[in-house]
């Protein structure tokens, strides 16, 4: 199975999976369990401090010995941090987001280091790719975290037909009917966040995956336009309170102060009142605690029916 895949051969996976670089999420534990079934376990960076993510990274290769990855979100204040601990342990693969990965991709793809943006924009795409970037994770505003304004649906198609590196769909992506509509649009990989999330090896609080698998359709809501780093996670009383701000157009300084540490209360504290829940829209189609292996070996096993229910509409 995707023996020709480009996505595969960059990662040296067995599968052209990605779990998604979920801040307070996406640890050693869970990274290790993606990995070693077959898809690329990736340790969220976000603000940790150097000697931490040192800790996860020497704690992910006593748990497996398959490739996995380091997101490393460039807005924030530890990123050269990151990108320097990242060097010193001679990671896989790296993805980035929030930001120019300009001087990642020097500092580290000399090293053998695969590099992989998260981008939101065929001109995004563009400029990576002539920055020297490996492939392109190619993110639709379904997901959950920080979003663009463009759905998966017309982003992917976009994106492959405007760079020649291959593009992995993130957003929106939670079974093996997501699976094949990614390939279908042009994509030769995808990225599952929110899925992972709940899965059985994820450290998350248990409050925190209950809401995700509680959610309904209509239930994630984008907050902090106004910042410049939109938003989507779960409604609650903390969105609500994002919503009443930015009807009366405070500042974007207030907003920022308003949504700081919110995410660890979530996560970490189980807070889902005043917490920040984000999740993606494909919340709306988990249902259960399943685990790494089991997520993927579905997503795997169920495309071929999937296909076979595609080939069967379209031609009989």
């Amino acid at each position: 199975m995707f023996e020709k895949n480009r996505v595969k051969k960059i990662l040296g996976t067995e599968f052209p999976i990605i779990q998604g670089g979920m801040a307070w999420v996406a640890d050693a534990d869970l990274a290790a369990a993606v990995s070693n079934a077959g898809g690329l376990g990736v340790i969220a960076a976000g603000s940790m401090p150097p000697e931490l993510l040192d800790k996860e990274i020497k704690k992910i290769k006593e748990k497996t010995n398959k490739p996995f990855g380091v997101n490393i979100m460039l807005m924030s204040s530890t990123a050269e941090d990151a990108i320097e601990v990242v060097a010193e342990n001679k990671v896989p693969v790296v993805t980035t987001g929030a930001g120019s990965p300009g001087k990642v991709i020097d500092r580290l793809k000399p090293l053998g280091i695969k590099v992989i943006p998260v981008i939101a924009s065929s001109a995004h795409a563009r400029r990576v790719e002539k920055q020297g970037a490996d492939a392109v994770i190619a993110e639709g505003m379904e997901a959950g975290g920080h979003i663009g304004d463009i759905t998966t649906m017309v982003l992917i198609p976009v994106i492959a037909d405007s760079v020649k590196i291959p593009v992995i769909a993130a957003g929106g992506i939670a079974d093996s009917r997501g699976l094949v509509a990614a390939f279908a649009l042009g994509a030769e990989g995808v990225q599952v966040g929110t899925r992972f999330a709940v899965c059985a090896e994820s450290n998350a609080h248990n409050k925190y995956k209950m809401e995700i698998l509680g959610a309904k359709d209509r239930d994630t809501v984008v907050t902090g336009r106004p910042t410049g780093h939109p938003v989507r996670c779960i409604r609650n009383k903390l969105t609500k309170r994002f919503e009443e701000m930015e009807r009366v157009n405070v500042s974007a300084e207030e907003l920022e102060k308003l949504g700081a540490g919110k995410l660890r209360a979530a996560v970490v504290d189980g807070d889902t009142e005043w917490g920040s829940v984000m999740a993606g829209q494909s919340a709306a189609l988990i249902k259960e605690v399943k685990t790494a292996r089991e997520i993927i070996k579905e997503m795997l096993d169920g495309a071929e029916g999937v296909l076979g229910q595609i080939k069967k509409n379209l031609f009989e």
